[in-house]
């Protein structure tokens, strides 16, 4: 960032070897983010890694401009506000940020520390690190259409990250889960047609986006093709329509500019799954009293752990992240008492963040 409050590493090494610091975090996510915030309340400094490009993981990624509606005190936000203000939030604690990275290896040091290597070549170690890289890695499932690739990132999305870029456009959103409902019903207003394809006249989106969406289909604002995407047409990966089988009849042609397929995620936990941890079903175990799991000094939160009664909700993390943040303390300082403060009333809190009198 310019003002070098929040910084993006270049370097795969340090001067003499590989980067030293208190805690790595692997995933740059909405909770990964708040860990910064805990660890840096305790006198701790992050590095992050990241398989994304930016900050906000599946959140901005996927869903930047979606209402977000059960963060506290934040009755509406979207996916990209809420990166925003988590990054503005963590500014005073200065961390570093290796972008566009996957954590590939890890080992314990002669010392007790850990050695991270990300795909990239950059070493890292810490005395602790955090997993919060939600269910893994994510890629969108792809319907199984010959020469989709063309087309990709020109007229075929699978995210909207900007709805702008839509403006205007003749869009035809394909599948029947809440993605597709809830941008067949935002970018409806938007686009000079909006047009809807799913294999059934059934959908397994939220029972008000479906009543939403039919109200829109029969006042003449949606159209609604029943059928198979079979083939696309166009040039020079420009989109200028797709060929559709119905159920019964015979094949034709829905034009248009754009396509947004909403298949699903694929989720993937990646190298993670190499650790050395202890996982089921491709979550990872902690106890519910600092989130540490099955090896010392290496903690998960978020939504790739695993706990009875985890629930997989943002502001679950954000609590996971605090208790996670008391016994990383105890592990990088094993000499200092570990005190609770409240950030309302301690002057050495404030002092941290920026804001003391």
């Amino acid at each position: 960032m310019a003002d070098g409050s929040v910084s993006e590493a270049s370097l795969h090494m340090g001067e003499t070897g590989p980067i030293e610091t208190d805690v790595v975090i692997i995933g740059a996510g909405p909770v990964g983010l708040f860990a910064v915030f805990e660890l840096g309340l305790n006198d701790m400094k992050s590095h992050l890694i990241d398989i994304l490009d930016r900050p906000g993981g599946q959140c901005a990624e996927l869903y930047p401009e979606k209402p977000i509606y059960d963060i506290p005190a934040l009755p509406s936000v979207t996916g990209q506000g809420l990166t925003d203000r988590l990054m503005e939030q963590i500014k005073p604690f200065h961390p570093v940020f290796h972008f566009s990275q996957m954590a590939e290896s890890l080992r314990k040091t002669e010392d007790g520390r850990w050695h991270i290597e990300t795909d990239a070549g950059t070493a890292l170690i810490a005395k602790v690190v955090v997993i919060a890289a939600g269910g893994g890695s994510f890629m969108p499932k792809k319907p199984p259409i010959a020469g989709i690739e063309a087309y990709e990132a020109k007229s075929v999305f699978y995210a909207v990250r900007r709805m702008e870029t839509f403006r205007d456009r003749s869009i035809l959103i394909a599948g029947g889960g809440d993605s597709a409902l809830d941008w067949t019903l935002n970018l409806q207003p938007m686009a000079s047609e909006l047009q809807l394809i799913h294999r059934r006249d059934d959908f397994r989106a939220a029972p008000d986006s479906v009543a939403k969406m039919r109200e829109l289909v029969a006042a003449g604002k949606v159209k609604l093709h029943i059928g198979q995407i079979v083939s696309l047409e166009g040039e020079g990966g420009q989109l200028a329509g797709v060929r559709v089988k119905p159920d019964n009849g015979d094949d034709y042609v829905v034009q248009c500019d754009c396509m947004l397929p909403f298949f699903g995620l694929t989720m993937k936990l990646g190298p993670v799954a190499n650790f050395g941890l202890n996982l089921t079903e491709n979550l990872i175990p902690v106890d519910t009293a600092k989130f540490e799991t099955s090896e010392q000094g290496i903690f998960a939160i978020g939504d790739i752990n695993s706990y009875p009664g985890k629930l997989k909700l943002i502001l679950s993390g954000f609590h996971e992240a605090a208790l996670m943040a008391q016994e990383a303390f105890r592990i990088v300082h094993p000499t200092a008492r570990y005190r609770f403060q409240y950030t309302t009333s301690s002057s050495s809190l404030q002092e941290k963040l920026g804001v003391s009198a």
